[in-house]
């Protein structure tokens, strides 16, 4: 599943780069999107009283980019438990990678209870299934 952004001015330092912190922003932008499009974003959810709070995340920085770059991102799932999934994040730019990533999430509930998303979404957990290793 590839999700696409592009490089805001206002995204880059005072040298003309983005901004490494911007590259966790887009992780999570690709993750929102991700799930929206398999019918399990945050807002569906969290109405139904699920909550998928990050854990861990991990961002090596390969190449720089500048505005107003598009920067691709492949996701894909890296580790599927029933309490934890790992995201993988392959982000290239003019076919040169610019930056690796992951971001570990669990699933709660209202309480801060573990969820175990396997038996809550099966559903969802089956499209986990499906991105599992496909970078």
């Amino acid at each position: 599943m590839t999700y696409k952004h592009k490089v805001q001015y206002y995204e880059t330092d005072k040298q003309g780069v983005t901004h490494h912190s911007n590259y966790i922003r887009i992780m999570e932008e690709t993750r929102i999107d991700a799930m929206e499009k398999m019918g399990f974003g945050y807002e569906r959810m969290e109405a139904e009283g699920v909550f998928s709070p990050v854990i861990g995340v991990t961002c090596d920085y390969k190449s720089p980019t500048t505005f107003p770059d598009i920067i691709e991102v492949e996701i894909s799932v890296a580790e599927l438990g029933r309490l934890k999934t790992r995201f993988a994040y392959r982000m290239t730019c003019n076919g040169k990678v610019v930056c690796l990533g992951t971001s570990l999430h669990c699933f709660l509930n209202a309480n801060g209870r573990p969820v175990a998303i396997e038996d809550r979404f099966p559903e969802f957990y089956e499209a986990l299934k499906k991105l599992r290793g496909q970078q």
